[in-house]
């Protein structure tokens, strides 16, 4: 049980009691309008969400995996189609894509500490039944889209952008979301744009793509009550997370200001630390969903950490196809030596906009004692004089 003196890796308690007054009255809005599916507030978060990434179409759906599932059906991918993907995300990546019944293909991530795909590999991966690239924009920081879209282009595939770590983000000015055939995002709670629930879109400049996406996120049907070619889901954007959502859609120059705020006083205090801290791609502007450090004695610092109130976290301690989930994969340890060693290592420290300059003082002071007791000690090289 935390303490009030506890520091956690999210919390979002501090940003409710500041904004209660608004976003209870947006849920008010709601409630008294009358429509609680699909309506005003759904519309209205899809135009503003689409105009914030300067896309022509979002929809709002339940979650970020169905949003990715979605993104990926309405693309065209099917059972036995093979996606290229990395396998140090979140699991629901994966998932969305085994859903559909085509076959995740893991490829390692890039050995310069960025976590993202590591293209140099990615065409070493591509068969007759690759048919997609889902590109994972980790922690908040773009892949190499250009390089990526330039091979799908090259082999015909689609590339489908897994933004849900990534609102805000850009590479080379661009904003992501924008390079690909449609892009996930989630509104998870803990996320950059988070609802008070679930909640999950996808963006695309593709007319026909959105109406798809669209149809699938409801049934299939295209006109009440009647379904038109293929059977869908019940995937909708819920109009009280909408409310939200819009709400909060408003404030997120402040919200990515603060986080890279936060991720600058963790760049300059813990630069001369043995703690590995991130690295940013060429061209990338961070949005730092999390900020993710290493160390090869991570579990000691977190074992550490928690004796003092400190309670962080990793993303993710076990890489996808070493999961016994997706062991039908055929991978073993030894497969993806960058991902696996990245695992060992990684643990998130606390970032969100509400989190105190105090509070992240006391993260750093307890992760330089700790780090400075593991060094081991250098012994003196004795130097022998011959008479």
């Amino acid at each position: 049980m935390f303490q009030n003196k506890d520091v956690g890796v999210w919390s979002y308690r501090r940003e409710y009691e500041n904004d209660r007054a608004e976003i209870l009255e947006a849920v008010d809005r709601v409630f008294s309008s009358g429509q609680l599916i699909l309506g005003k507030s759904v519309a209205s978060f899809e135009n503003e969400f689409a105009s914030f990434h300067g896309s022509r179409h979002c929809v709002g759906v339940d979650n970020g995996t169905n949003a990715l599932m979605l993104a990926l059906r309405a693309v065209g991918i099917c059972a036995g189609n093979e996606v290229i993907t990395v396998a140090n995300t979140a699991a629901p990546t994966a998932v969305a894509i085994n859903a559909i019944g085509a076959h995740p293909v893991f490829v390692d991530i890039a050995e310069n500490g960025s976590f993202l795909i590591d293209v140099s590999v990615i065409e070493k991966a591509i068969t007759p039944k690759t048919t997609c690239i889902v590109v994972v924009h980790l922690y908040g920081q773009a892949a190499d889209m250009r390089s990526i879209c330039e091979i799908a282009q090259k082999y015909g595939l689609a590339v489908v952008e897994d933004c849900a770590q990534a609102h805000g983000a850009t590479h080379h000015g661009q904003m992501v979301g924008t390079f690909g055939d449609a892009a996930a995002f989630s509104f998870y709670p803990t996320k950059i744009l988070g609802a008070y629930g679930d909640g999950g879109a996808v963006i695309t400049n593709d007319d026909a793509l959105a109406q798809r996406v669209r149809q699938l996120r409801g049934y299939g049907m295209k006109d009440r009550y009647f379904v038109e070619d293929t059977p869908g889901f019940n995937c909708r954007l819920d109009e009280v997370q909408a409310e939200i959502l819009r709400l909060k859609l408003k404030k997120m120059p402040d919200y990515l200001s603060a986080r890279r705020a936060i991720a600058a006083r963790y760049d300059e205090w813990l630069a001369d630390t043995d703690i590995g801290i991130p690295t940013i791609s060429p061209g990338n502007e961070h949005a730092y969903y999390l900020y993710v450090v290493r160390h090869p004695e991570r579990d000691v610092i977190l074992n550490e950490l928690e004796q003092v109130g400190i309670h962080l976290n990793v993303s993710y301690r076990w890489p996808i196809h070493l999961m016994s989930g997706f062991a039908y994969l055929g991978m073993n340890v030894g497969d993806l030596p960058v991902t696996e060693k990245s695992s060992n290592e990684i643990f998130s420290l606390p970032m969100y906009p509400s989190l105190q300059i105090d509070e992240q003082l006391r993260v750093i002071g307890e992760l330089r004692r700790i780090t400075e007791s593991l060094r081991k000690p250098v012994k003196s090289k004795v130097r022998v004089l011959s008479l």
